[in-house]
């Protein structure tokens, strides 16, 4: 007998069974631009012309990600280059070791990155290029009486220093509290210059005072002037207040045997 083949250590990753693009509503013969299943894939070219997708194709991956000769398939480029600007924020690591409390060099930076490390930068670039009013505003707004400064020393290194009333000097970042410092990358992402055609964010009142959640609301609801929103929370406090905002209902989920449902 031939010897067993072994298993692989990834046989439970997931797989892309089947995967379809099309324009419109609904999927139709003539609307599709993309049909992937069992084990063949199929493309439309900007001529009309169906033909099978010529690259070799990873069953862990979706096709987008693996797009070759993107000038022939401009429409599915196109989808790709706009799926890979969202912008998913689930966690700010803000704990002692975490790199935004000390200075980082610092670069132009208008997408203040998933960790948060490069928040200075990215407060500083909304100070030159962005809405700097704005900034101060929701600053003050949740800390009153404070200011927001960018301290950069002579290696370019950028650092959050946040001025309180009745404090002598600046407190500087590793001295400010978890919530605080997660507040501060939550305004970066909001007020970014650079706006998502998607923004999600995951939990955003993790660590935060619930004195932040109004304001927090406040600034939901004005990046939804310039993106989609998707926000989950617990809080239901700031799921009202954007609902209201935003003039938008609030989608609750439950949790039964067989997983996550939306209650009805």
């Amino acid at each position: 007998m031939p010897p067993a083949i072994p298993s692989s250590a990834f046989d439970l990753d997931p797989e892309v069974k089947e995967e379809y693009v099309w324009h419109g509503q609904q999927r139709r013969p003539g609307s599709t631009l993309l049909t992937r299943k069992a084990g063949s894939t199929w493309v439309t070219r900007p001529d009309g012309e169906k033909i099978t997708y010529p690259a070799s194709l990873s069953i862990s991956e979706s096709v987008l990600s693996q797009l070759h000769e993107p000038h022939l398939y401009p429409e599915l480029s196109a989808l790709r280059h706009e799926m890979l600007s969202w912008r998913f924020y689930h966690e700010f690591r803000t704990d002692s070791e975490s790199l935004m409390r000390y200075p980082q060099v610092g670069i132009r930076t208008p997408v203040v990155s998933n960790n948060g490390n490069d928040v200075a930068s990215a407060l500083q670039t909304i100070i030159e290029i962005g809405d700097v009013e704005k900034l101060h505003d929701v600053i003050d707004c949740a800390f009153p009486g404070s200011r927001l400064l960018i301290d950069v020393d002579g290696k370019s290194r950028f650092q959050v220093l946040l001025q309180m009333p009745g404090i002598s000097r600046p407190l500087e970042a590793n001295e400010l509290s978890d919530g605080t410092l997660r507040y501060l990358c939550l305004v970066a992402a909001l007020l970014s210059p650079r706006p998502s055609s998607l923004l999600a964010l995951n939990e955003p009142e993790m660590s935060l005072h619930p004195e932040l959640l109004t304001p927090l609301a406040e600034l939901i609801a004005d990046a939804s002037k310039y993106s989609q929103m998707w926000v989950t929370t617990h809080s239901k406090h700031l799921a009202q207040t954007v609902s209201s905002l935003c003039r938008e209902p609030i989608i609750e989920l439950g949790m039964g045997d067989e997983g996550t449902y939306i209650v009805d």
